[in-house]
């Protein structure tokens, strides 16, 4: 769903760690990309939002993202089990997610690609490599790619 104020669509990120995510919306707004963000501290809560429930239930300005940035490793109901249980729900199997972890394990990328994952990027040391990837992202997700449509 496109965000109406600013006529772009909203960019989910799922992460536990504050840093993580100021860095990430930091390096986002530096290269330009200018979609709305919500933030989701947690996998629960990220269900909550994407199911418009608990919390979110009664929230008019939740709103469909177009791509899901999503950390793997977080407390309670990890990035493995929020991608297993987006792709198994019709509502939010569209939807594109970019694991962004510190994890470069094999058996992790493996089953992220399994579960439905469409990229899998291992977490850049230091801002200037956040930068470069949030670059990327945006030239190929927003320049290349052609995301689905949301009604």
């Amino acid at each position: 769903m496109v965000n109406e104020k600013i006529g772009l669509e909203t960019i989910l990120i799922v992460e536990d760690n504050i840093d993580d995510y100021e860095a990430t919306r930091r390096s986002f707004k530096k290269s330009r990309l200018e979609n709305p963000v919500q933030w989701c501290q947690n996998g629960q809560d990220a269900i909550h939002y994407l199911t418009k429930t608990g919390p979110y239930e009664n929230d008019d300005s939740v709103v469909t993202p177009c791509l899901i940035l999503l950390d793997l490793n977080m407390p309670g109901l990890d990035g493995r089990k929020v991608l297993k249980q987006m792709k198994s729900d019709k509502k939010t199997l569209d939807i594109p997610v970019i694991v962004l972890t510190t994890s470069s394990d094999e058996i992790d990328v493996n089953k992220c690609y399994e579960l439905g994952a469409a990229t899998y990027i291992q977490k850049p040391v230091g801002f200037d490599g956040l930068l470069k990837a949030a670059e990327q992202i945006k030239d190929y997700w927003f320049g290349l790619a052609l995301l689905p449509q949301r009604r």
